[in-house]
């Protein structure tokens, strides 16, 4: 019985509560580029131990249900909203 649940154990990812930028990144849908991106730029909570990137389960939980709840509510708060970045157009 014992082997079944170490070969279970292997099928679903351990969810830590500090993960390193592919967990996360992984948890949240999101590329590892695009989440370096944000944790450079403050968007996203994040604490760098050494030089590496590191991010808090629970932390990031708070962050989406903040984000959740201002978008629901319609307002948001320009200062935070990340901006689109076009793509340039070549016309001939």
């Amino acid at each position: 019985m014992r082997n079944a649940a170490v070969r279970s154990n292997l099928l679903v990812p351990e969810i830590r509560e500090v993960m390193d930028i592919r967990q996360a990144s992984n948890y949240l849908g999101i590329s590892a580029d695009t989440l370096y991106k944000y944790a450079s730029d403050g968007f996203v909570p994040a604490f760098k131990l050494g030089n590496r990137w590191r991010f808090k389960r629970s932390r990031l939980d708070e962050w989406m249900d903040r984000q959740s709840d201002l978008h629901a509510g319609g307002e948001v708060d320009a200062s935070k909203k990340k901006p689109v970045q076009r793509e340039a157009t070549n016309s001939l």
